[in-house]
């Protein structure tokens, strides 16, 4: 892609970097900030290997200005993820055509909201993202390097819903097994905001919901000991599932193992049918999804996170909300080795089409889903 734009004084273009730029990029790095600088390694890193684009801003034969956008496998969303423009060359309008361009990537890739963090007292940045139409979501305390506090901010780049939905709050899966517990924790707060979030409540709901073995490592937690755990701590619980098998079975081979899945699953079953969690078997549509969210109820949904990760692992979330051909979720998984921040998990747009295919486990195309309705008796 090559975009022309013209001032005043030159012929300035818009185009993906190459290799050929290293130098000019790690210039542009070190005249435009005085701590968390992008290295040459990380700018080589993106241009050869980068999940998104990097476009530079060149004016005859100088490159000025840069802007890095990355995007994430599997879902629709992306995140401005570093944009600098040299000093003198500021106030030239280079800027904001490199936003715009960079928005035009997001598009061109099918991604439906982008977003970004600054400084809080980047006044000037602020100006630039509050006019171009993003919004500011979050405030994030001693955030960089030098302790200054940031400000995330974003802009749908598709027309969202107008109705209210209640915000469900973000917690960070702190072990590789807990997303089902997290995922949960999420979907109780959201329907009683005293509930305290942390390490022990996320253990706790691990040790009464997992179903011992997986694949390799510790034990995942199964959508009928995450119903239990809900149910226990006074939540009105609906499990749809797509039949009786357990979950998982199939993930391992020791037989050994294979008949103790069963035999967690059976206890698992029996405390159901004495509880007052409601069963239902067969498939749930995003439409139903909707209207369950629309009633003020919380899905937790189990997802292969292939689409997401490449890896074919079982992977719990939340649905925050479903509009207009989108499902937005909160993945509980933040990778930090791979760019993946919690601003990157919160209200994940998903096209209906790619979240149906997704909401699905293994050969046997299991699927499951945990609805939190809310309890007078809530603890």
């Amino acid at each position: 892609m090559v975009l022309e734009y013209s001032d005043a004084k030159a012929e300035t273009f818009i185009r993906f970097g190459k290799l050929t730029d290293l130098d000019a990029l790690v210039h542009i790095e070190r005249q435009c900030f005085d701590s968390d600088r992008l290295s040459r390694r990380s700018f080589r890193h993106f241009l050869q290997r980068g999940k998104g684009a990097l476009l530079v801003c060149e004016t005859g034969e100088a490159v000025v200005g840069y802007v890095l956008v990355h995007i994430h496998a599997g879902t629709v969303l992306a995140r401005l993820y570093s944009f600098a423009v040299l000093p003198e060359t500021q106030g030239s309008g280079i800027g904001r055509t490199l936003l715009e361009a960079a928005e035009q990537t997001a598009r061109e890739q099918g991604c439906l909201a982008i977003r970004l963090e600054i400084r809080r007292d980047n006044e000037r940045a602020k100006a630039l993202y509050l006019s171009a139409g993003y919004r500011e979501f979050e405030q994030l305390e001693d955030y960089y390097e030098d302790h200054q506090d940031a400000v995330r901010m974003e802009k749908s780049l598709a027309r969202r819903s107008d109705r209210d939905v209640v915000p469900v709050p973000y917690y960070e899966q702190t072990l590789e097994f807990t997303c089902g517990p997290a995922s949960l924790m999420m979907a109780m707060k959201c329907l009683n905001p005293k509930l305290v979030l942390d390490r022990k409540l996320e253990l706790q709901i691990w040790r009464e919901a997992t179903t011992i073995f997986m694949t390799s490592g510790l034990g995942g937690c199964g959508p009928d000991g995450l119903a239990l755990a809900a149910w226990r701590r006074g939540y009105t619980v609906e499990l749809v599932l797509k039949d009786e098998q357990a979950l998982f079975v199939e993930s391992v081979r020791s037989m050994e193992k294979k008949e103790v899945i069963a035999l967690v699953h059976e206890d698992f079953q029996r405390q159901i049918l004495a509880s007052g969690i409601k069963v239902r078997y067969g498939p749930i549509s995003v439409e139903e999804l909707e209207e369950t969210v629309r009633e003020g109820a919380v899905p937790v949904v189990l997802i292969s996170s292939y689409r997401l990760y490449g890896e074919k692992t079982p992977h719990w979330v939340v649905v925050t909300d479903v509009a207009n051909g989108i499902v937005y979720l909160h993945d509980p998984y933040v990778d930090y080795e791979e760019n993946r921040i919690s601003m990157d998990c919160m209200n994940i747009p998903i096209l209906s089409e790619e979240f149906e295919g997704m909401a699905r486990y293994g050969r046997s195309g299991q699927r499951a889903v945990v609805i939190l309705k809310p309890h007078k008796a809530q603890s």
